[in-house]
Order: structure tokens, then C-alpha cells, then sequence
């Protein structure tokens, strides 16, 4: 038994910017993450190509000692808690599959993530069976909510709901953005359709951490959107070279980062 959900997350800004966008921002949020033994190991990031698919394949670990609920931590022994991270980026489609040697075939989490021009009005892009879409939820996301963020994740200088972009105009995003960027065909837009498999099968606990686990991708998405756009002044001029240079020289800093320090970023925190 698996657990399908599907995430929109609204942008205003267009599919090609947001290909920079996300990757400049994966690469920050990286460093946000990693420290005191933990956070994000970078094992490869290289093109690909198979199946007539082409693209970069990243494959990460994340080391999580501290950042997982505490009733996993009662059943894993001690660093078993290291997640391997392979990504297929041929954009504007994107897969990722997350897995853990520990758990084997009992743990899976794959996000699917179709990026398209428009405002999340699209059903099932994914193009699934039927007999599957029907019991997939659909879960919007407003990065200008702030009713979305948790209190320990909000801050002020991340808030799209107080942000002006000084390079391109846009912002602060109202509680109507929404329907003024549906009102103006000039203004760029995109959604990002994130089709997140869920699969966790451990005897007393498998629906508790099947919901744990939507709740962290929900929240994962939530603040890392946010984030992005509080940003855009940082990566709208850069290119795909920058982003490449920008990403080698991350890995190294990533080398150093966990080594030393403080434990930094998302905790497991209101595991509920």
C-alpha cells in the first residue's frame, strides 16, 4: 500500500526562469541544512542521458541523525538514519527516488514533478490510470499563505507576502496574487506539479510515518517556494554556467560544512 499525493505550487514567474531559480536554491538550502556531523552529501552530479531522457543526475545522501521523529529513532539503530537521494533532472520534468539501505524495499519516496506554464488548473499531468487518480489528493500550496508555514519555520525575510523584487518589480504577493496574475496574460507564471509516492511498510507504525512523511515533503515544499522567491534578486541574472560553477563549488563547501559546527535546519520538529 502506497500513498499518492499531489502537490501545486504556484509561482509568478516563468517555467525557463524558475529552471535557474530552483537549482540556485537547492544549492543554498543545502548549506541551510548541513553541519555537526549531518545534512547533504554530494556523491554525483553529471549529465545523463537513457531512453532518449536527457538531463543531470545528482545522487545525494542525507545524513538525518537528529532530524527524524523520535519513533523512528527507537526502531533504526545507530547510522542506520542516512537517506540516498537520486534525481533525473531532464526539465522541465524532474524524478526523484529517496531510499534507505536500513529499511530496504519497506521505504520508498519518489517525487515525480512536472513544471508547467500555468496556474495549477491542470488534472492529472502525470497522466495516471484513472483507477490511480482518483484516490490521489490534490494539495495546494500558497507560498503567500502564512497560515501554511509553522511558527518555527516563518521568517520575516523569507515572507513572498512582504517581498519586492528591486531586479524585476515583482511582489509583495497579496492574498489575491493568485487572481491578478489570472487577470494580467503578461505577467509570467508557472506551477510546479510535485507527485510525491509515499511507501513505508513497518508492523504498528506504517500509516503514522506515511503521514509524518507527507506533513515534512508539504512543509518541505512550502518553505523551500517561499524561500525561492525571497530570492529572486539573487538568481534571476545568473545562467546555467553559473548555476554549474555555483553547484561544484557548493559540494566542497558541503565537505566542510558537515564536518564541523552545529547541527543546522529542519528539525523533526511537531512530529504529530
Amino acid at each position: 500500500m502506497v500513498v499518492i499525493k499531489e502537490y501545486r505550487v504556484v509561482l509568478p514567474c516563468s517555467v525557463e526562469e524558475y529552471q535557474v531559480g530552483q537549482l540556485f536554491s537547492v544549492a543554498e538550502a543545502s548549506k541551510n541544512e548541513t553541519g555537526g556531523g549531518e545534512g547533504v552529501e554530494v556523491l554525483k552530479n553529471e549529465p545523463y542521458e537513457k531512453d532518449g531522457e536527457k538531463g543531470q543526475y545528482t545522487h545525494k545522501i542525507y545524513h538525518l541523525q537528529s532530524k527524524v521523529p523520535g519513533f523512528v529513532k527507537m526502531i533504526a539503530p545507530k547510522g542506520s538514519l542516512a537517506f540516498h537521494e537520486k534525481a533525473w533532472n531532464a526539465y522541465p520534468y524532474c524524478r526523484t527516488i529517496v531510499t534507505n539501505e536500513y529499511m530496504g524495499d519497506n521505504f520508498m519516496i519518489k517525487i515525480e514533478t512536472w513544471h508547467k506554464p500555468d496556474l495549477g488548473t491542470q488534472e492529472n499531468v502525470h497522466g495516471l490510470d484513472a483507477a490511480v487518480w482518483k484516490d490521489v489528493e490534490v494539495v495546494p500550496i500558497d507560498i503567500a499563505d502564512r497560515s501554511q508555514v509553522a511558527p518555527n519555520d516563518y521568517k520575516q525575510e523569507e515572507d513572498p507576502a512582504l517581498f519586492k523584487s528591486v531586479k524585476t518589480g515583482r511582489g509583495p504577493l497579496g492574498p489575491n496574487w493568485k487572481s491578478e496574475l489570472e487577470q494580467n496574460p503578461d505577467c509570467p507564471r508557472m506551477c510546479a506539479y510535485k507527485l510525491v509516492t509515499v511507501k513505508f511498510k513497518w508492523a504498528g507504525l506504517t500509516n503514522r510515518v506515511e503521514r509524518f512523511i507527507h506533513k515534512q515533503e508539504k512543509r518541505i515544499f512550502t518553505n523551500f517556494h517561499r524561500q525561492l522567491f525571497c530570492w529572486l534578486d539573487r538568481w534571476v541574472e545568473l545562467t546555467m554556467e553559473d548555476i554549474r560553477r555555483m553547484e561544484d563549488e557548493t559540494q566542497k563547501e558541503l565537505e566542510e560544512l558537515r564536518k564541523e559546527g552545529d547541527v543546522r535546519g529542519t528539525s523533526a520538529a511537531n512530529e504529530g
